[in-house]
């Protein structure tokens, strides 16, 4: 390693690396790749309903075999990435759900969907426990939540570029294709990752200062391999589960349903559905990023770290209340700009929500931390999909959906304070 890091440069501190926003970047295209895979499906969805006649119970179940295979695959993800690695586990993953993904293509009744989005489902179970045990690993505590809230607005960016290239791909070759274009993507990442991916400590081009500021407040971070199992008996485990399990199926709800409500209520086709999504998406990934910035001004303010991360979902969960008059407004631009706001306040929500396991638990448990509370915001969005099934089968409203996401922030957030007892460190068993 170069001894020109420990040296000052003129007029400021040490200089201090960037490999670990190179990291940063390759987990959001991986996040992008992730979501376009999994929001093709609900973007086709009124053109599989005349095409093969899909109703909307039948699309409720699709999306719940989408869910169940999330939660079963959480229960191993997580706990498979702390064991072989971050390199190897997440090009593995990476290459599952893609394959899955296409393996759409080959679908034609809605049976076959639902097999096709359980294997997908379990593949993309490893994308969150991967990236996040690839930040504890490569980031300090102090710049997690931002790059967490950088690489989950990949997830927007996927949902921003799906409704761009699915129309166009639809429209001009058939649906079927439409789910073999992310392939490319998909094998173009997985050799950059396994090219260039290493632990920070063996990165050939990790010099002293940018080591040190990784490991800075982190001494003795890694801490002990507990039993996956004695994990379940922490409050702290509980707490970021239940916190999932409350707001994870409204961000699934906004995903897999948002292109029928539009087309439901202001009847926009395939080929005009793409901006809505869009510019939802867009104000998605500036929330997300902004999101994850929002705890250090508070910090600055004197905040403890537990407080001002608290107090940033306290302002998301209330940015997201007014989402519930999204059935009574009477235009398409009015309907954008209070979902818009919605999202984006989730995703700062999510990016720092999936913070807290770092901030909670040593490096050692996190993935399989992470994996627990997907797992558990995983099945409430297979109860939330199977409700929303139904009752837009029997009413065709989505009022009660709508209001079912205004509350659920800060009804995460109760939980996740009084159970997590203000987000206090675990206390590991051995």
């Amino acid at each position: 390693m170069a001894d020109t890091a420990l040296e000052p440069r003129i007029g400021g501190p040490p200089r201090v690396g960037r490999v670990r926003w190179t990291v940063c970047a390759m987990l959001f295209l991986a996040t992008s790749i992730n979501y376009i895979d999994r929001q093709v499906i609900a973007i086709l969805k009124p053109t599989l309903e005349q095409s093969i006649g899909l109703t909307e119970v039948q699309y409720g179940y699709i999306v719940d075999a989408f869910q169940a295979a999330y939660a079963i695959g959480l229960l191993a993800a997580g706990r498979l990435i702390d064991r072989i690695g971050t390199r190897i586990g997440y090009m593995l993953v990476m290459a599952f759900w893609s394959l899955s993904a296409m393996g759409h293509a080959l679908a034609n009744t809605a049976l076959e969907f639902a097999i096709a989005r359980f294997a997908l489902g379990l593949g993309e179970s490893g994308n969150f426990p991967a990236a996040l045990k690839a930040v504890a690993e490569w980031f300090p505590q102090s710049e997690r939540s931002l790059a967490t809230g950088i690489f989950n607005s990949g997830a927007n960016i996927g949902a921003i570029l799906a409704p761009l290239i699915v129309p166009w791909v639809t429209l001009r070759y058939g649906w079927h294709a439409a789910f073999l274009t992310t392939g490319v993507f998909s094998a173009l990442w997985i050799v950059w990752w396994y090219t260039r991916f290493r632990a920070p400590q063996q990165h050939p081009r990790v010099e002293d200062a940018e080591l040190r500021h990784i490991y800075a407040d982190s001494a003795a971070a890694m801490g002990p391999q507990t039993p996956w199992r004695k994990l379940w008996g922490l409050r702290q485990t509980w707490a970021f589960a239940l916190a999932k399990f409350c707001t994870d199926p409204i961000w699934y709800f906004y995903l897999f349903w948002l292109p029928s409500y539009f087309s439901a209520k202001f009847h926009l086709n395939l080929s005009h559905i793409g901006m809505p999504l869009v510019v939802i998406y867009n104000v998605s990934a500036v929330g997300s990023i902004a999101g994850g910035w929002l705890p250090s001004p508070f910090q600055k303010l004197g905040f403890t770290p537990q407080l001002s991360r608290l107090t940033a979902m306290l302002v998301c969960a209330v940015l997201v209340v007014p989402i519930f008059t999204a059935t009574s407004v009477k235009s398409v631009a009015a309907a954008i700009a209070l979902i818009s706001v919605a999202a984006g306040a989730h995703q700062g929500w999510s990016a720092n929500l999936f913070t807290t396991p770092s901030d909670m638990f040593p490096r050692s448990a996190v993935g399989s931390v992470v994996g627990i509370g997907n797992m558990a915001g995983s099945l409430g969005s297979v109860l939330f999909a199977y409700y929303a099934g139904h009752v837009l089968q029997l009413t065709h409203s989505y009022a009660s959906l709508f209001a079912i996401a205004a509350s659920a922030y800060l009804l995460g957030l109760m939980v996740l304070y009084f159970v997590s007892a203000g987000l206090r460190n675990a206390e590991m068993p051995v």
